[in-house]
C-alpha cells in the first residue's frame, strides 16, 4: 500500500480549510498523511466509515445533553476503551486521528473529536470546548445551565463547573470564564492540533519533517500567523534547504517591514547567512 502523496494531502488540505464549513474529520485524517505516508484513499475512507459505524451504535435520541454524554460514555469510554494516559503526551500518533481511532488512545483533543464527530453523526447537540490547556466536548446550549461538559481523557467522564474550573486554574493559574466554553471551530481545533505537533516535533530535532509538515499546513489554513513563516524558513535552512529557506525568511522580513523594521533587518541577515551556507 501506498500513501497519496504529501503533496495532494497538503493541496486538499488547503481546499477543505477553505471551504465554507471544513469537514473536521477529512482535516484531522489529512494531518496523518505527512508522519504516515502510508496513509492512502483507503485508509481515509476506512476512519470514516469506523466513525460511522460507531455513531451507528449511539441509542436513537437517548434524551437531553445529559442522556447523549452517558450514552456517548457508555459506547466510546467503556465499551471500546476510548481514553488517554500520561505517555500518550509522548507519542506522535496520539495526535493522528486515523491512528487514535486504532489504538483507542490519544490526546484530549483528538479523543474529542472521536466523540464530537461520532455525537455529530447521531444528530447529538456536540462541540469541541477549547478550555486552556485542557480540550473537552460540550453538549446542549453553551450559554445556559444545560450545558454538559464531558472529559473524552478520562473515559467521557461528566465534568461539573467546579471540576472544569480546577483544569483551567491548574493549567493557567486563572478561573474559569463563560468565554470559555464557547464551541470551538473545527479550524480553531486544526491549529491546535497543529501546534501540538510542532511542539512534539521541537523537542525531537531529528523529527524535523514533522514540524515542518505541521508548520506548512498550518500556513494553508486562513488567518494563520505571520511567524509560521519565519519559522518554515528556519526548519528549511536546518533541513539543508538554504536557498528555499532564505526565500521564506525575506517574505517573514517583508510582512514584518511595515512593524517592525529592526527584526525585518534581522531576519534579512539571517537569509543573508543561510545564501552564505551554499559557498
Amino acid at each position: 500500500m501506498s500513501g497519496f502523496g504529501a503533496r495532494e494531502a497538503r493541496e486538499r488540505f488547503a481546499e477543505e480549510a477553505r471551504a465554507e464549513r471544513p469537514d473536521l474529520a477529512l482535516l484531522c485524517l489529512l494531518i496523518g498523511a505527512g508522519p504516515d505516508p502510508e496513509l492512502d484513499e483507503a485508509a481515509l475512507d476506512a476512519a470514516q466509515i469506523e466513525l460511522d459505524g460507531l455513531a451507528g451504535q449511539l441509542p436513537y435520541r437517548p434524551g437531553g445533553p445529559r442522556a447523549w454524554a452517558r450514552a456517548l460514555r457508555e459506547l466510546l469510554g467503556e465499551r471500546y476503551g476510548f481514553r488517554g494516559a500520561a505517555a500518550d503526551y509522548e507519542r506522535l500518533e496520539s495526535s493522528l486521528l486515523h491512528r487514535v481511532l486504532v489504538r483507542r488512545r490519544g490526546l484530549p483533543i483528538l479523543l474529542s473529536v472521536v466523540w464530537v464527530e461520532v455525537a455529530r453523526r447521531a444528530g447529538a447537540p456536540v462541540y469541541g470546548v477549547a478550555l486552556p490547556g485542557h480540550f473537552v466536548v460540550g453538549l446542549g446550549p453553551a450559554d445556559g445551565d444545560e450545558q454538559v461538559l464531558v472529559d473524552p481523557f478520562d473515559g467521557g467522564r461528566t465534568l461539573s463547573r467546579d471540576d472544569a474550573d480546577s483544569l483551567v486554574s491548574g493549567a493557567t493559574g486563572s478561573r474559569l470564564e463563560p468565554s470559555m466554553l464557547e464551541p470551538a471551530e473545527p479550524l480553531e481545533v486544526v491549529t491546535r492540533i497543529l501546534n501540538n505537533i510542532r511542539s512534539w516535533a521541537a523537542a525531537r530535532p531529528e523529527r524535523s519533517d514533522v514540524a515542518l509538515w505541521a508548520v506548512e499546513l498550518g500556513l494553508a489554513v486562513p488567518s494563520h500567523p505571520a511567524l509560521l513563516r519565519y519559522e518554515k524558513g528556519q526548519l528549511l535552512v536546518r533541513r539543508g534547504d538554504f536557498l528555499g529557506g532564505a526565500a521564506e525568511l525575506e517574505e517573514y522580513a517583508g510582512l514584518v517591514e511595515v512593524v517592525d523594521e529592526g527584526a525585518a533587518e534581522r531576519v534579512r541577515k539571517e537569509a543573508f547567512a543561510a545564501r552564505a551556507l551554499l559557498n
